[in-house]
């Protein structure tokens, strides 16, 4: 007997009892992002590994050890997507959409090859939200709001918002010598990933969750404390304005995002009820990245959702959104029965057209369609037999309470809808 064949470790199956949970999430995040004009767009899974070298940044954990790349037949490098704003932002420039301001949005899966736990995964779904062509600060604050309109619609509380300015191209040069300096007076301090990125990366090191390295970034040089003129008026302009609607939030000043492109604004959405994993949003300004693909400069920002972590809380916090369940499921007793079930059912779905129902296939017993029609969860149990098909009418059982009452075919429908 052959072995049988099982998933990708990292890359887990949704199932059917799990999936109305995620399409629920799925629809209030689409009407929310739909409420503020984003469109959605959607692009390829596999881009040209180049793509993501230029954009993430050579010397980051993703490219260098996360990636999913292989070689095409013709030799070229392909990759499938580690995250979704460099194929946004090259779908875009591709497409002629940069020529005036966008507000996109995009879903799917994106691969990166980690160690599998909880709440990170090697094939993870993601909304991604980009806007393109915005000057800040009021478009940053705007991405805010609306991360924060769509927790409060899937009922979700507690989580903090941390945000934190990364300043010019210019400003963090200067600000990288002297971060430089100061992990180099600390060396022997550093762990073997800080050392490996001191001169390559340097703010990744503030980034490091590894414990050994928190008390030595406390005591590191503020990036705050070093921003240009402009990054430094728009940061103070943003937090006037979420001071504003009374939006709480904390300056993290050791929050860098681990991408190369990020520049000015950034922000993370954190939780404590998903322990090691709590970051659950995340994004920030990019107004290189545009023409560092080469396109036209344009100024750029986004955020990124998870949302395997985002249903994970969701449990967690036993906030799952309440699903449709099965309105009917029809028992047909014998062949007569069953071949007027299904004439029966389509007409039933004619008229009322967002009605949930089940036809019981494949034949069986009363007794066994009746355990089928038990574990569908349905509200009611339709019953045809001969008797009922002679008479035009049909048995209809409240699966809840066990009562029961026949109702003419001519009836049906308005029943079911009252």
């Amino acid at each position: 007997m052959a072995d049988t064949i099982r998933s990708v470790r990292g890359m887990n199956d949704i199932l059917p009892d799990v999936t109305p949970y995620w399409q629920s999430v799925e629809t209030t995040v689409n009407e929310v992002l739909s409420s503020y004009g984003y469109q959605e767009i959607r692009f390829p899974i596999v881009e040209k590994t180049a793509l993501f070298c230029r954009s993430i940044g050579e010397v980051t954990d993703i490219v260098e050890k996360e990636m999913y790349s292989f070689d095409d037949r013709n030799g070229e490098s392909l990759t499938l997507r580690p995250e979704g704003t460099a194929g946004c932002v090259r779908a875009a420039m591709q497409n002629g959409l940069l020529n005036q301001t966008q507000r996109l949005w995009y879903q799917g899966p994106m691969f990166r090859y980690e160690r599998p736990q909880k709440g990170r995964y090697r094939q993870f779904q993601q909304i991604g939200v980009e806007a393109y062509g915005f000057k800040g600060p009021d478009i940053d604050a705007e991405m805010i709001l609306m991360t924060a309109r769509l927790w409060k619609q899937l009922g979700l509380t507690g989580l903090k918002l941390q945000i934190n300015s990364l300043g010019s191209t210019e400003a963090r040069l200067a600000y990288r010598e002297k971060l430089i300096n100061y992990f180099e007076s600390h060396r022997s301090q550093l762990d073997e990933d800080s050392q490996r990125r001191l001169h390559s990366n340097p703010l990744r090191i503030l980034d490091s969750k590894s414990p050994k390295m928190q008390r030595l970034n406390d005591g590191a040089p503020k990036l705050l404390d070093h921003l240009d003129k402009e990054s430094e008026q728009e940061f103070r302009a943003l937090c006037e304005a979420l001071d504003a609607v009374g939006l709480s939030y904390e300056i993290n000043p050791r929050l860098v995002r681990g991408l190369d492109y990020y520049g000015k604004t950034v922000f993370e959405w954190v939780t404590e009820h998903l322990g090691s994993q709590g970051t659950v949003c995340a994004g920030g300004r990019y107004d290189g990245l545009v023409s560092q693909l080469g396109g036209k400069a344009a100024t750029a920002i986004g955020f990124a959702i998870g949302l395997d972590r985002l249903i994970s809380l969701l449990e967690a916090m036993d906030a799952l959104p309440k699903v449709e369940t099965i309105d009917a499921y029809l028992v047909a007793v014998g062949d007569n029965a069953a071949r007027h079930a299904l004439l029966l059912a389509e007409h039933l779905r004619d008229q009322v057209p967002d009605l949930k129902l089940i036809t019981h296939c494949g034949g069986g017993s009363f007794k066994s369609q009746f355990k089928h029609a038990d574990r569908s969860g349905a509200t009611w149990s339709l019953i045809l037999g001969d008797d009922e098909i002679n008479k035009k009418v049909i048995g209809v059982k409240a699966m809840a309470t066990g009562e029961q009452e026949t109702v003419s075919w001519d009836m049906l429908a308005n029943y079911l809808q009252s």
